[in-house]
């Protein structure tokens, strides 16, 4: 028991450890240890596409604390990565087991970036040295201390989020007393996950079309006929188009495929899903994951934003906001209150091809 090496980030606790059961050493004759000074936690459970925006703030924690073992929380873990140099060292879904597990553990640094109940909840629950981001009091989501309380104001009062000029990776650093130096997203490929029909012309540029925006934000819904022109204008002009989405958006695009010349292969896991896209040269997109996968593959993207603080938006100088011709009056809607007229009836096809075209080079 004395020779158990407990500060191994390669221990488990409870079955053996990769080393063990890779090389079949122990902690007496292990050349495999590997320290780690401090512990962290970051609690980001969710949507998917926030979790992806989320993993820049692993270069600055891994720089700060370089012997670091960070778990994330989360309820997307095949997001989070955990490869490489730059990663999350384990995963934790968000399960009544792990949060008794972690609620008794020490920490050296807990970052907790959701408002949501059940985060704020748990955050005031755990132990650590250190606390960032948002915790509960008084029954209420409360900033931990003055790095966070310009993301909470945003949050609390439109007027005030309207005149944001950060976006949200300059805020999440700025919670934990980082400054943003240009951090990209982390997102690991599994070049595996291919499907034999994903076949394009050569010396095409592939287009990917994702016609979705869920099922909570509908005031930013596109009108089929929209989708279509855009998709006619592309295929005219030499592009190939293929169409992205879920399963919400399965008879559509099976429809947009069958009145076009776009291609559709169908809906995919989350990880198929991103090797597909990986395959398209230009992303067009509303804000959703589709988006963030984009962005996370160094993808030219459209993006189209009507309801949003288009400052939110780090976009690498890789791509172009595309917006209503008349203002959205239904900032941060979940659906469309304005009785004088849409604004995404004036988001136009030609504004949509025309960035395209712009970021092709052609």
């Amino acid at each position: 028991m004395k020779n158990i090496k407990t500060d191994c980030r390669f221990l488990r606790g409870h079955v053996p450890c990769t080393p063990n059961k890779q090389y079949g050493v122990t902690c007496v004759d292990c050349k495999y240890y590997r320290k780690f000074e401090s512990l962290i936690l970051i609690i980001k459970l969710g949507a998917a596409g926030d979790v992806i925006r989320t993993t820049p703030l692993l270069f600055p924690l891994k720089k700060e604390y370089p012997d670091s073992k960070i778990i994330w929380l989360t309820y997307s873990p095949e997001l989070v990565p955990v490869k490489g140099e730059v990663c999350a060292d384990e995963v934790l879904n968000f399960t009544l087991q792990n949060i008794i597990f972690l609620q008794q553990t020490e920490f050296d640094v807990v970052i907790n970036l959701d408002k949501d109940k059940e985060a704020i909840g748990l955050m005031s629950s755990l132990n650590a040295n250190k606390k960032f981001g948002f915790t509960l009091i008084d029954g209420l989501c409360s900033p931990v201390n003055k790095l966070a309380e310009h993301k909470f104001l945003t949050g609390l009062f439109d007027n005030v989020s309207k005149e944001n000029k950060k976006h949200y990776i300059e805020e999440i650093f700025e919670i934990c007393g980082y400054g943003f130096k240009g951090e990209k997203y982390i997102l690991e490929l599994n070049p595996e996950l291919t499907d034999k029909k994903w076949v394009f012309k050569d010396g095409k540029r592939v287009v990917g079309l994702n016609t979705g925006c869920g099922d909570r934000w509908v005031s930013r819904l596109w009108a089929d006929k929209n989708w279509i022109e855009l998709i006619n204008k592309l295929t005219e002009n030499n592009f190939e188009v293929v169409l992205l989405g879920g399963k919400q958006e399965d008879e559509k695009n099976a429809h947009f495929a069958s009145k076009t010349k776009a291609k559709y292969f169908g809906h995919y896991d989350l990880k198929t899903f991103t090797n597909l896209v990986n395959k398209c040269d230009i992303v067009v997109s509303q804000v959703t994951m589709a988006m963030h996968i984009a962005i996370g593959l160094g993808k030219k993207l459209v993006l189209m934003n009507n309801i949003f603080n288009p400052n939110e938006f780090e976009l690498y100088g890789n791509s172009e906001i595309i917006q209503p011709r008349k203002e959205c009056k239904c900032y941060f809607s979940t659906k469309c209150t304005n009785t004088e007229y849409k604004c995404m009836d004036h988001m136009m096809p030609k504004d949509i091809f025309n960035s395209v075209v712009k970021l092709s080079g052609a």
